[in-house]
């Protein structure tokens, strides 16, 4: 079975093969041979890469600007290259590029192709750089913009859930712990934990993001350059806050990746988390939502169903991002300084990650925006599994009685209820005087579960003044945030 497998391969490399000018590479002057088609296969990474290329040429075209700036090569020769720059960037965006694997990665194609365009001044761009440092400024400025990115998908997210809170105030439902009905809460404060989660996602890539924006640019290979380079030159055109204090750290480093990826994991498992109830909000046992057609799919053979296709993939897909996560903790454990091989892949499961995230939190947003509480069902529900329990313990206890003595006097009221097949509620007066002598005719108002949800307005609560007090605390926070981008 392998056998089959690797004559294609070499079949589809020996065809892809194509020898560069006098078969040499961009840094083949000490080889003899040729690269094996195999091994360029097995290589190159351009075929993932390419997708930098626009973080390439921004900071090849500062780099260039301070070469010329500070005369180590002729200012005419920077502009040259900088408008040669420009022009393959258009080429790129145009569809007009032609990507060659022999050339390895999204580096050595675009300097090929300036090298091409300008003629031998474009061999000057690389001058005091390293392709070192050169990946290590892509990628941070490519995990940069990534962040802004997911930071809007976030938002987004987050503008949907407060619109769920504040089109639905009002409706109860059951709150669960261990899945088992526990207390009455608002669907709106069911929906704001939700951006809080959320909330602390962005906090988390935001404060990420001051280890990201750190300029490596000009550490060249691993020990910096003996030209004179102003590196605060290029940190500054490329929008980084801070330099590398280390060259040989700041080749090296992938830790701004390993950040981002666990930034994208937390996502993911909150994101999950919300797949999870929706899936079971769904379902007939709850039928407590209703989700938008949109964004569920039918069943080959039974013509009855509506499966909850959207969020049963992004709760699969958790798994395929925490995987990339752990790919590279594995990639980068054993690594000596400085710059390894193995540090090309770094990206195509950081890429993948990415894109998963991104898609998730997009389709996530329409579901959300446009999914429909079952509002009678949800009140229904709140009428059966002694939800008011802890209601009733509390008004004992503002009636002098110890709380673990209430606790004990309501959890046998419970067992009582479930003999006779009961609710609290059911319970007539002389029952409920019954359980204990400082129950009075006042207890009815408390076993109701509107006044039990009106009652909890402590800040955070679910009751319906601290509810709307966190919406419009949501919104400004949306508000500020939009602001500060």
């Amino acid at each position: 079975m392998f056998l089959p497998f690797l004559v294609n391969l070499r079949k589809r490399a020996m065809k892809n093969h194509k020898d560069t000018k006098k078969g040499k590479k961009l840094w083949g002057g000490r080889f003899q041979q040729e690269t094996d088609a195999l091994v360029e296969e097995f290589t190159e990474s351009v075929s993932y890469d390419r997708r930098l290329y626009r973080q390439d040429i921004r900071a090849s075209i500062a780099h260039a600007r301070m070469l010329g700036e500070r005369g180590i090569i002729p200012k005419e020769d920077s502009e040259t290259i900088i408008k040669g720059l420009e022009k393959i960037l258009d080429d790129i965006e145009q569809g007009r590029f032609a990507w060659k694997k022999e050339l390895e990665d999204v580096h050595m194609n675009i300097e090929q192709a300036l090298t091409e365009l300008v003629g031998p001044v474009g061999g000057r761009l690389h001058t005091a750089r390293s392709r070192n440092d050169q990946v290590a400024t892509d990628f941070r400025l490519y995990v940069r913009d990534e962040t802004a990115a997911l930071d809007e998908l976030l938002q987004r997210l987050q503008q949907a859930l407060v619109h769920q809170a504040e089109k639905y105030m009002g409706v109860i439902m059951p709150g669960f712990t261990h899945l088992q009905k526990a207390q009455p809460v608002l669907y709106s404060h069911h929906m704001l934990a939700y951006f809080e989660m959320f909330k602390r996602d962005r906090m988390r890539l935001a404060d990420s993001l001051k280890r990201t924006n750190v300029s490596p640019l000009g550490s060249a290979a691993l020990a910096g350059t003996s030209y004179p380079i102003d590196r605060l030159m290029t940190a500054k055109e490329l929008g980084f806050e801070k330099l590398s204090a280390n060259s040989m750290d700041a080749v090296a480093d992938r830790d701004f990746a390993l950040e981002f990826l666990f930034c994208l994991s937390v996502i993911m498992m909150h994101l999950s988390r919300l797949s999870e109830e929706l899936i079971l909000w769904m379902s007939s046992e709850f039928s407590f939502v209703e989700l938008p057609d949109a964004y569920c799919t039918g069943s080959s053979i039974m013509p009855q169903k509506k499966n909850p296709d959207v969020p049963e993939l992004v709760r699969g897909k958790t798994g395929r991002v925490y995987g990339s996560l752990i790919s590279l903790l594995t990639t980068l454990k054993g690594l000596p300084l400085t710059y390894n091989r193995d540090l090309q892949e770094d990206k195509e499961q950081l890429f993948d990650a990415t894109d998963t995230v991104k898609l998730s939190l997009a389709v996530m947003s329409g579901l959300v925006e446009n999914m429909r509480p079952k509002e009678k069902r949800m009140q229904q529900d709140t009428l059966s599994g002694y939800l008011t329990a802890t209601d009733l313990a509390d008004y004992l206890v503002r009636k002098g009685l110890p709380f673990r003595q209430a606790h004990e006097v309501v959890g046998k009221a419970v067992a009582r209820c479930i003999e006779m097949s009961k609710e609290l509620g059911d319970l007539s007066m002389e029952e409920l005087k019954s359980l204990h002598p400082l129950i009075d005719e006042d207890v009815k108002g408390v076993l109701d579960v509107e006044g039990s949800v009106r009652s909890r307005n402590c800040p955070g609560g679910t009751g319906h003044e601290a509810v709307r007090d966190a919406i419009e605390k949501a919104k400004l926070w949306l508000k500020e945030q939009r602001k500060d981008v």
